[in-house]
């Protein structure tokens, strides 16, 4: 671990806005070049990942001092978060976007004999891609993938509280595509509002519930379906029969790393009584071996993006001793750094504010419970979270979670490794998510599935009236064997 005085962090500017005049040249440039992007091979879409890895690759220090200059990112936590899971993504479509783009032959039931069909993958169209702040480089280029692989055009909008980032990856990407292939467009929420109006053919947000919404509304408009990655309150259960040291450790991970603003990071957690003291002392021990008595002094931890969101974890975390939550450990901030500690608190009920919203910062709520059914009562009173997990040695007690709860994607005596898995889709169900990200179910996103039948012999002109008994018996036969 490595320690240093840390730096006070400013209030960042939000990028600059594009001109309206300029989103609305690119978007009609872009439409008229969908046609031709739709007619690229696979081969020529693999020639564009390919590089797009390289760039990236190439970029690296670029990208890491973006990130430390936007809220503090740790070199090598940008490089394990934000580039590897580029270059896998990248790696994973070199290796199998032939067989995924393939046409497929489907088998001729009895009554079409005659004809021959197959199913066709041609891009959708136009894509737009909404970005977040909190893995501002990887969100957006990782999901790109799936679109250029698909056929697409794409306007990306990063985050306007991540300037530096968002200024590298306008300019990587304006070193692999033309302008009227993949652009970059920065700004605030207007013009992300401004972009919504637009016709695209398929929109990919990623971000909070209730902005979710808004994207659907829009999208609506002008039925174009949306892919939407949001959130929520992701649960951790720890049984009786879990490895606390072994867990401990995980949720350094799993919660702390990028002072937990991950959509999937452990948002609460639900352990064992007999368990919760020796858990909270063991994640204690963790916290301090990882950094240090003073982790403000730690360049190992990350900090919150900005003042506003400073803010609104230092409310969730004031609401919470006031109403009567105990620190066990951390609890300390600077709000001219916007930083707070790994904090660990016990004594937490319902009715904190940080057990109703997403906590999205490095605050772990542990509430004890007595047995399975009561922790699942309690995850099963909120919203179908994007992410459980599970800290257990028993099968039984594994299996029994699963078995009654639901979740976008649920993970045994680990954390967040399911958005690095390569065949594994990633997503949410209902208020955490709609639709699939990553390689081939991202891939899918971006394609319409297209039928295609043809006849030799078209058995339909056996359909045709006038019906008599013989049509009168066809169905007959039809309906019993068929």
């Amino acid at each position: 671990m490595e320690t240093a005085t840390a730096t006070p962090v400013k209030e960042i500017p939000i990028a600059p806005n594009t001109q309206l005049e300029e989103v609305l040249r690119i978007f009609d440039a872009q439409k008229k070049n969908a046609q031709n992007v739709k007619n690229t091979t696979v081969a020529e879409r693999l020639k564009k990942i390919k590089k797009l890895r390289q760039v990236v690759f190439a970029n690296r220090d670029k990208i890491q001092k973006a990130l430390w200059a936007d809220f503090h990112k740790p070199a090598t936590q940008v490089d394990l978060t934000e580039i590897v899971p580029i270059i896998s993504e990248a790696k994973n479509f070199e290796a199998n976007l032939y067989d995924w783009a393939a046409d497929r032959e489907v088998d001729t039931p009895l009554p079409l004999f005659g004809t021959s069909a197959k199913i066709v993958l041609e891009p959708k169209g136009n894509a737009l891609f909404l970005t977040p702040w909190n893995y501002p480089f990887q969100i957006p280029l990782k999901n790109l993938i799936s679109a250029v692989a698909a056929g697409c055009v794409s306007i990306i909008k990063p985050s306007e509280f991540t300037p530096h980032t968002s200024k590298v990856i306008k300019e990587v990407v304006a070193e692999i595509f033309p302008e009227n292939e993949v652009a970059v467009v920065e700004g605030d929420h207007t013009i992300s509002q401004e972009l919504l109006k637009l016709k695209f053919d398929h929109i990919h947000f990623t971000g909070s519930p209730l902005h979710g919404k808004s994207v659907m509304r829009a999208a609506a408009e002008n039925l174009t379906s949306v892919t939407l990655e949001l959130g929520g309150k992701s649960p951790a259960i720890i049984d009786d029969t879990a490895d606390l040291k072994a867990t401990a450790k995980n949720f350094i991970f799993g919660k702390f790393v990028n002072s937990g603003q991950t959509c999937i990071a452990i948002d609460y957690v639900l352990v064992d009584e007999k368990k919760k003291d020796a858990f909270v002392i063991a994640l204690k021990e963790a916290i301090e071996t990882s950094f240090g008595k003073n982790p403000i002094e730690s360049n190992d931890d990350c900090r919150i993006v900005n003042a506003r969101h400073f803010g609104r974890i230092k409310r969730l975390l004031d609401d919470a001793i006031s109403k009567g939550a105990k620190i066990e450990a951390g609890g300390n901030s600077d709000g001219s750094q916007n930083y707070i500690s790994p904090t660990i608190l016990t004594n937490v009920t319902p009715d904190m504010l940080l057990m109703d919203e997403e906590i999205f910062g490095p605050i772990v709520p542990i509430l004890a419970y007595n047995n399975i059914d009561e922790a699942l009562r309690i995850i099963n009173s909120k919203e179908k979270p994007l992410a459980l997990y599970i800290y257990s040695k028993s099968n039984k007690n594994q299996q029994y979670v699963i078995n009654n709860t639901t979740a976008g994607a649920t993970v045994i005596n680990e954390t967040l490794l399911q958005n690095a898995h390569a065949n594994l889709p990633f997503g949410g169900v209902n208020n955490s998510g709609i639709g699939k990200s990553h390689g081939h179910y991202g891939f899918k996103e971006f394609v319409n599935e297209r039928p295609i039948l043809k006849a030799w012999n078209p058995p339909s002109n056996l359909l045709l009236p006038p019906y008599t008994k013989f049509h009168k018996t066809l169905a007959e036969i039809m309906m019993k064997y068929l």
